[in-house]
């Protein structure tokens, strides 16, 4: 895919979808932070499920701890690695008191110091809170990177460098959300949905699918 395909390739997708958002709920920037650090082997769905009840009891660093892991445990159980995750959820919740004055910070660095945040969860956050143009691969962005030869590596992080190197400046802000919706709903693992994809005559991916196709 050349420079030329790319560039299109974006552009349909933001014509498409100008003001992409994020399918997880949140009102503020520490729900979206404890939101996407539930995400991790989740859906969307899952987690909404599950903040829905969390948010109505703590919404806040000083509410979790207050609430404390069983408490959290008890509201997230429906999730994957629910233990895990209610504990770092205590854990990052006390390091943005005792450092950020209870504040999510607006600096790579400083989120992932946090315990359970990397990469790309740093990359969601800065991306939706603070406007930053980062790209977050999940497995989405790391599956239509590499199937439509957009951003082509062998780990997230290689495809993250790629992403950043050949998406158009005007597009990177939202390139994130693009790519995850394209992977969620039509660009799908096991079966892609070529037949109703809007950029299908510009991947690389040979083995289009149609709507009668069992792959």
């Amino acid at each position: 895919m050349n420079s030329a395909i790319r560039r299109t390739f974006f552009k349909t997708l933001q014509q498409l979808n100008p003001h992409p958002v994020t399918e997880l709920e949140y009102t503020s920037p520490f729900e979206l932070l404890i939101a996407v650090l539930l995400s991790a082997q989740a859906t969307d769905i899952s987690v909404n499920k599950a903040t829905r009840k969390l948010y109505r009891l703590a919404n806040t660093p000083e509410k979790m701890l207050l609430l404390g892991e069983a408490g959290i445990i008890d509201c997230i159980k429906t999730i994957g690695l629910y233990r895990t995750k209610a504990k770092n959820i205590i854990l990052t919740s006390q390091s943005l008191i005792d450092r950020h004055a209870g504040e999510v910070p607006d600096s790579r660095e400083s989120l992932e110091a946090m315990h359970g945040v990397g990469r790309k969860t740093a990359n969601v956050v800065l991306n939706i809170v603070f406007g930053k143009p980062t790209i977050a691969v999940d497995t989405h962005i790391f599956r239509v990177a590499n199937r439509t030869g957009l951003a082509p590596g062998k780990t997230p992080m290689a495809v993250e460098l790629a992403l950043n190197r050949v998406t158009p400046v005007e597009f990177r802000q939202h390139a994130h959300h693009w790519l995850i919706l394209l992977g969620r709903y039509v660009c799908k693992a096991r079966k892609p949905e070529c037949w109703h994809c809007a950029v299908a005559s510009l991947c690389d991916f040979h083995l289009k699918t149609v709507a009668s196709s069992t792959l």
